[in-house]
């Protein structure tokens, strides 16, 4: 039985098959969670294997391996930038996360960990990006019907945590 839940570390740390960067349409190296990822993963082999597939859309993920990092794969998702909500935001929010679910069952991962996508300097609303996020991945996996993929997001900050749980709990 698959299960979404929320915990406050670093998604560096966890023990998953396969984590999620924030990343970016052009795939490079970036600051926060996607620093952090290249980072334990070792920046120039995850560089050099992003360079080759050299672009991912928003609303879209892509996979390369983890190299040095705990996980075996690094799925880089690209959520949208927050205009307002009316440039098709949530649906290229729902589509990374709905992407990034589908490379891991396609690679045969049973454990997948997200940060809170586009909801850091792509600036979208905490509470809105939850909700997104909450209820991709639940229509996804009732949509897997007896998929056993556990779903992992992994906040730092409190507040974030906190909202993150409220949403959780809500249905």
């Amino acid at each position: 039985m698959s299960r979404i839940e929320i915990r406050k570390i670093s998604i560096t740390e966890l023990e998953t098959d396969a984590i999620v960067n924030a990343a970016n349409e052009d795939l490079l190296a970036g600051g926060g969670v996607c620093g952090a990822i290249f980072s334990a993963a070792g920046y120039a082999q995850l560089q050099n294997a992003c360079d080759v597939i050299g672009h991912c859309d928003t609303g879209s993920a892509v996979i390369t391996p983890g190299f040095r990092a705990k996980a075996k794969f690094i799925i880089h998702a690209v959520g949208p930038v927050w205009r307002g909500g009316g440039h098709h935001e949530p649906e290229l929010l729902v589509g990374a996360y709905t992407k990034a679910l589908e490379l891991a069952v396609e690679n045969r991962c049973r454990t997948i960990a997200f940060p809170l996508i586009s909801a850091g300097i792509y600036g979208y609303p905490i509470e809105l990006a939850w909700q997104i996020a909450i209820d991709a991945c639940r229509a996804f996996l009732d949509r897997q019907g007896e998929s056993e993929l556990d779903v992992v997001f992994a906040v730092l900050d409190d507040r974030i945590l906190t909202i993150g749980q409220e949403v959780l709990e809500r249905e």
